[in-house]
């Protein structure tokens, strides 16, 4: 039965829609203002002209961006770290998450206490950088994908939706006909479980994809360096642009600023034209992982 709307109904959702459009207006607005920075004259932009429209369109920034060879070397280590990662994370959160969701698994209550550990205390930068250095992963593609492959958090949220949304009957029926362990978590657990995988998988995505303070720690070779490194020499240390110094250090100026918004738009292009395929588990996962426990 469709329940009548009343006056205060009303008034309440054109409070919420309003405050809903500031919200959204606040949160997207940032973005937009550095896709239309990346495009303007740099003098526009520094004199305030350019908050809605773009004045005096250019793509010397991204021409720029995009000529250095850098940018496609660091685009490769970027997307080979992001998609090996991943994989990789998942393999070990996936089956860690569903083990301690079992409650016929004695020891879940410690080991998930030593794993909650962790999240607040560490070895520390030292004890971890010589730990990387004895196991012979410094300087390797592998350190960027093996230490930390696990996140607690996200292990946690996974293991809440296991618990709540694998009954425990579907397991004893399965045992019933003689299936494993292994194959129900194979054939029977991951079918289920798309929208968790697909939020954790997007997770740690975004975090490989942004990752630095590893690349900048345990990488020396330049041919190894992910596209955030990359991005920092090009904008801190001014290796690929010294021609343009001879120019007049104005001009160099105005290139830099442009170079600032193009690079921020090269970089996070990718994540924002994955994240429409998945938003449809994402946010369902989200949902579903938000209480804890």
């Amino acid at each position: 039965m469709k329940r009548r709307r009343t006056n205060s109904d009303r008034v309440f959702n054109i409070i919420m829609y309003a405050l809903a459009t500031i919200a959204l207006i606040i949160s997207l607005y940032p973005i937009y203002f550095v896709v239309i920075a990346s495009i303007s004259s740099p003098d526009a932009v520094a004199n305030g002209q350019v908050w809605l429209l773009p004045q005096d369109i250019t793509f010397e920034g991204y021409i720029k961006v995009l000529e250095d060879s850098r940018i496609w070397t660091g685009y490769r280590n970027t997307i080979f770290y992001t998609t090996l990662g991943t994989t990789i994370s998942l393999l070990f959160t996936l089956p860690a998450a569903y083990a301690l969701s079992r409650k016929d698994f004695k020891f879940r209550k410690i080991v998930m206490m030593f794993m909650t550990f962790t999240m607040f205390f560490s070895g520390g930068l030292i004890p971890t950088y010589l730990l990387i250095q004895n196991l012979n992963l410094y300087n390797t593609i592998w350190v960027m994908v093996i230490p930390f492959c696990v996140n607690v958090y996200n292990l946690i949220i996974a293991r809440t939706f296991f618990a709540r949304s694998i009954p425990d009957e579907l397991l004893d029926a399965a045992q019933i006909d003689g299936c494993s362990d292994f194959y129900f978590f194979v054939k029977i657990v991951l079918p289920l479980s798309k929208a968790i995988i697909a939020v954790i998988g997007l997770y740690y995505a975004v975090a490989q994809w942004n990752e630095f303070f590893k690349a900048l720690v345990y990488l020396r070779d330049q041919e190894l360096n992910p596209l955030q490194i990359v991005l920092r020499d090009i904008l801190i240390a001014n290796q690929a642009f010294e021609e343009s110094a001879a120019e007049g250090a104005a001009e160099v100026m105005d290139l830099f600023e442009l170079i600032k918004y193009s690079v921020i738009i090269v970089s996070t292009i990718p994540i924002i034209v994955i994240y429409p395929l998945i938003q449809k588990y994402f946010t369902k996962g989200v949902m579903i992982g938000a209480i804890k426990g």
